[in-house]
C-alpha cells in the first residue's frame, strides 16, 4: 500500500482521512486484525448466520485493509487509503470465496435497510460475478444495485477478472448507476505477464457509456492478512499481497471517501462524475481504461 499511496500521491494530501464517512463492504466478511480495530460498526452474515464478525477466506479483510487499515502493525507502511472510515460489513461469500445471487441480493437489501441509520455513503463490491446463466437473476441483481444507488449510496464495483475480451465486465458492474473499477498499475510491473490489466474485465466497444468507469492499481497490493498470528510477543504474517480488480476497487472507494469528506454536500452522482473527470488519461481504449487512472490529488481540488 505504500507504493499505491505514493503512486496516487495520497501521502502528500491534506487532513482528509475519510472520517465521518461510512462505507459498506459486501464480501467474505472481516476478521479481527489490529489495523482494523475500531472501524466496524455493523456486521451481518448471510452465509453461515453467525453473529460475531469473522472471515474464513481472507478476501474481505484484505479489501477492508486497502480501504481503511490504519497500518499500525507496519508503522504506517501498509496504511489504507482512508483510515478514518467507519465500516459496515456483510458476509455474502463463503470460505472459498463463492456466493449465490440470493446472498448478494440479501446483502444489498440489508444495506438499503440500514443505510440511514448507519449513514452509509459508499458501497464497495469487490466481487466479480461473470455473466449469469439466468438472465432474470442478472436483471434482478442489477435492479437492486440501482435501487441502492438511487437511495443516495455511491456504489463502486469491481470490473472482474474475466478479461481482456470485450464485454467481459462483471454482471454487478455493468450498470450505469455504479462506478466500475478496472485494473491498471501504470509503470509498475510493466513487463510482468501476470499484471492485473492483462485480465481486467473490459466493456463493450462502442457502448453508449464507458465501462469500466476508471482504473486503479491492483497488482501485488499488500494489505491485512486474516491469518496472522503472534509468536514471542510479535505479530507474524500480518500482511499479504493479492492482485485483481478486487484490490483496485477499494482504492477507488477510499478515494471517494476522501472526496465526500472534503465535499460533504456532493451527491453520489456528482462524486462519480468527479472521479471520472479528474482521472488521468492513459491513452488506452475506452473499454479498457474508461476515463483513466484514478487521480486523488486532482479529485480533492476545490477548483477542478
Amino acid at each position: 500500500m505504500q507504493r499505491v499511496r505514493e503512486q496516487l500521491k495520497i501521502s502528500s494530501l491534506g487532513e482528509e482521512d475519510g472520517s465521518g464517512i461510512t462505507a459498506a463492504v459486501l464480501d467474505t466478511g472481516i476478521g479481527q486484525h489490529p489495523d482494523l480495530a475500531g472501524r466496524l460498526i455493523r456486521f451481518q452474515d448471510f452465509v453461515g448466520r453467525r453473529i460475531q464478525m469473522y472471515d474464513d477466506n481472507g478476501h474481505g479483510t484484505h479489501v477492508c485493509g486497502i480501504l481503511c487499515g490504519n497500518g499500525s502493525l507496519s508503522q504506517g507502511k501498509y496504511m489504507g487509503v482512508a483510515p478514518g472510515i467507519r465500516l459496515v460489513v456483510g458476509k455474502v461469500l463463503d470460505e472459498k470465496g463463492d456466493g449465490s445471487t440470493e446472498s448478494m441480493l440479501k446483502g444489498l437489501e440489508w444495506v438499503l435497510r440500514i443505510r440511514e441509520q448507519c449513514r452509509i455513503r459508499i458501497l464497495n463490491i469487490s466481487v466479480g460475478i461473470g455473466t449469469l446463466d439466468e438472465a432474470g437473476k442478472e436483471k434482478q441483481l442489477r435492479e437492486m444495485i440501482e435501487r441502492v444507488w438511487d437511495s443516495g449510496v455511491l456504489v463502486i464495483c469491481a470490473a472482474g477478472n474475466k478479461g481482456p475480451e470485450p464485454g467481459s465486465i462483471s454482471a454487478v458492474g455493468g450498470s450505469n448507476k455504479a462506478v466500475t473499477v478496472g485494473c491498471h498499475d501504470g509503470s509498475y510491473a510493466l513487463d510482468s505477464p501476470g499484471r492485473c490489466e492483462t485480465y481486467s474485465g473490459r466493456g463493450v466497444e462502442g457502448a453508449a457509456f464507458r465501462k469500466p468507469d476508471l482504473v486503479a492499481p491492483g497488482t501485488d497490493i499488500v494489505s491485512c492478512n486474516v491469518h496472522y498470528y503472534r509468536l514471542r510477543g510479535k505479530f507474524r504474517n500480518a500482511y499479504v499481497a493479492k492482485s485483481g480488480t478486487s484490490m483496485a476497487t477499494p482504492i477507488v472507494s477510499g478515494a471517494a471517501a476522501l472526496a465526500l469528506q472534503k465535499f460533504p454536500q456532493m451527491t453520489n452522482a456528482e462524486c462519480k462524475q468527479k472521479l471520472q473527470y479528474t482521472a488521468t488519461d492513459l491513452h488506452l481504449p475506452w473499454n479498457q481504461q474508461g476515463w483513466g487512472m484514478v487521480n486523488v490529488e486532482r479529485l480533492l481540488r476545490v477548483d477542478f
